[in-house]
C-alpha cells in the first residue's frame, strides 16, 4: 500500500489572497514523499539540495541515495532546485509537460542562437540536457502510485493519485495551490492556458478526498467531507 509524507511545506513568494503585493518571502514549491513497496518518489524538490537533504532526514530519515525517483509535477524551476541532491534517482515528468517544454526550449535555443546570444544560448542548452535526463512518467510509478494529468497551469502538469483504502489521495501540485484557493475555488496565476487549469482544479476536486497542495500543506477537501 502506498503511503505519503510531507517533507517541506510550500509557500508562495506573495499570497494575493492575503493582499500581498510584491515578493515578501522566498517561493517554494510543497515537497513530498510517497513510498510504495521498493520505490520511494521524491516529487518536486524545490529547495536547494543544503535545505532539502536536511529536511528529508528529519520528516522521513532517509538519505538522497535511498530515494528511488524524482517526480517533478511540472518543470518549472521552482520545482527541481534540489534536483542535484538526487543523482541516483530516475526524474521523471509528464510526457506531455515533456515534450511541450522541450519544443519551447528548443524555439528558444535558435532563437538566442539567431541572436548571437552565447550566454542565453548556454543557458537554455543546459535546462534541454537536464529535461532529457527527465524520462517521460508511466501510468504507473508504483503500485497504488498513479499519473493524474491536470494540465493548465503549465501544459503538461500532472498529479501522483493515491487510491488509499480510508481515503484518496492527490498529490496536486500548482492545480490546487493553497487552502485559500481551494476554498475560493480559484486556480493560481498566472497560468498556460486558463480553461485546462481551471478544468483540472475541477477534476482534483471532484476526485480527492486528501489534497496536497502545490504551496500548501495537505488538507482535507471540503467538498468530500
Amino acid at each position: 500500500m502506498a503511503e505519503f509524507r510531507v517533507i517541506s511545506i510550500g509557500a508562495m513568494s506573495h499570497h494575493p489572497m492575503w493582499g500581498e503585493r510584491g515578493d515578501v518571502r522566498p517561493g517554494h514549491a510543497t515537497t513530498t514523499l510517497v513510498e510504495s513497496g521498493d520505490a520511494r518518489i521524491l516529487v518536486d524538490p524545490s529547495l536547494p539540495p543544503q535545505a532539502i537533504v536536511p529536511r528529508l532526514a528529519e520528516r522521513r530519515g532517509l538519505k538522497p541515495e535511498q530515494v528511488t525517483h524524482v517526480f517533478l509535477t511540472s518543470f518549472h524551476p521552482l520545482r527541481r532546485r534540489g534536483l542535484a541532491a538526487f543523482e541516483d534517482a530516475q526524474w521523471l515528468v509528464g510526457e506531455a509537460e515533456r515534450e511541450a517544454i522541450g519544443a519551447q526550449l528548443v524555439e528558444k535555443f535558435r532563437e538566442a542562437e539567431g541572436a548571437g546570444d552565447a550566454d542565453l544560448a548556454a543557458t537554455v542548452r543546459a535546462e534541454i540536457a537536464l529535461l532529457q535526463r527527465c524520462k517521460a512518467a508511466p501510468d504507473r510509478l508504483a503500485p497504488g502510485v498513479d499519473l493524474f494529468p491536470l494540465p493548465g497551469v503549465t501544459p503538461g502538469s500532472c498529479g501522483l493519485l493515491l487510491p488509499l483504502p480510508a481515503a484518496t489521495v492527490l498529490v496536486a501540485g500548482d492545480a490546487v495551490a493553497t487552502q485559500e484557493h481551494l476554498s475560493a475555488g480559484k486556480v493560481i496565476s498566472p497560468v498556460f492556458s486558463l480553461e485546462q487549469a481551471q478544468e483540472s482544479f475541477r477534476e482534483a476536486i471532484e476526485i480527492a478526498d486528501v489534497l496536497v497542495c502545490g504551496r500548501d500543506n495537505a488538507i482535507l477537501n471540503p467538498m468530500r467531507r
